[in-house]
């Protein structure tokens, strides 16, 4: 999932915000990093929840997942 790829971060970094492309290189990077963190949190949200120990020794008197 790797849509920021350095000849876009090579583009907005040396644009001229003066111009229009500058301006649209730095927005199309700004809407790929946005798009990516939309992502990841996607992925994050759909990670199963561990869980905690019912029975036994160890987990039961102190939730020790970090």
């Amino acid at each position: 999932m790797d849509s920021v790829n350095s000849s876009t971060v090579a583009n907005a970094s040396s644009a001229d915000l003066s111009t229009v492309q500058g301006t649209a290189a730095v927005s199309v990077l700004k809407k790929a990093l946005d798009f990516q963190a939309t992502g990841a949190a996607q992925l994050i949200a759909s990670l199963p929840q561990p869980v905690l120990a019912t029975s036994g020794t160890v987990g039961t008197n102190l939730n020790t997942f970090a």
